[in-house]
């Protein structure tokens, strides 16, 4: 049985993607060799830099979205178990593509870990996970053919 809207929700209004995200970074100087070394070398975003409200901020962007560091106003360690950010997950196209980007992270010298399935999140999950200099946890997975299905069959009730 398909989904069906939520409550209140317009049936004509649909989120497409994801804009743009923004991380406050502890550094800058610190996390942009890094986001350098995970976005641009080893996913092919593009980058930029700005001014914004006086601070400096550094963005990276594909066809689809941007992800934009900005210095962070309050220092503090990241917690992933506090309210907040727990990860942010990015999608490569298939299983070959995420071990691809493991080696090329490993290699930049980003201590992600192996490439490889987790069976226990769904038979054709394949991810890589690192954290960034200030400990947010990313990972890389694959399009799963879950994911790809639901795609190509939103409108089909019977999907």
């Amino acid at each position: 049985m398909g989904a069906s809207p939520s409550p209140g929700a317009s049936a004509l209004t649909e989120v497409t993607g994801i804009d743009h995200i923004y991380i406050t970074v502890s550094d800058l100087a610190r996390s942009e060799p890094f986001y350098d070394r995970v976005l641009r070398d080893a996913l092919g975003f593009r980058k930029n830099t700005f001014t914004l409200a006086g601070d400096p901020h550094i963005q990276y962007f594909n066809r689809l979205f941007g992800f934009v560091l900005r210095p962070a106003r309050v220092q503090g360690a990241h917690e992933p178990y506090a309210p907040g950010l727990h990860h942010f997950c990015l999608r490569v196209d298939s299983v070959e593509d995420v071990h691809a980007v493991a080696r090329e992270l490993q290699g930049s010298g980003i201590p992600a870990t192996d490439a490889r399935l987790y069976p226990e999140y769904s038979d054709d999950y394949c991810a890589t996970f690192f954290e960034d200099p200030d400990g947010v946890r990313l990972e890389v997975t694959n399009w799963r053919l879950e994911r790809r299905r639901r795609a190509a069959h939103w409108d089909d009730p019977q999907a």
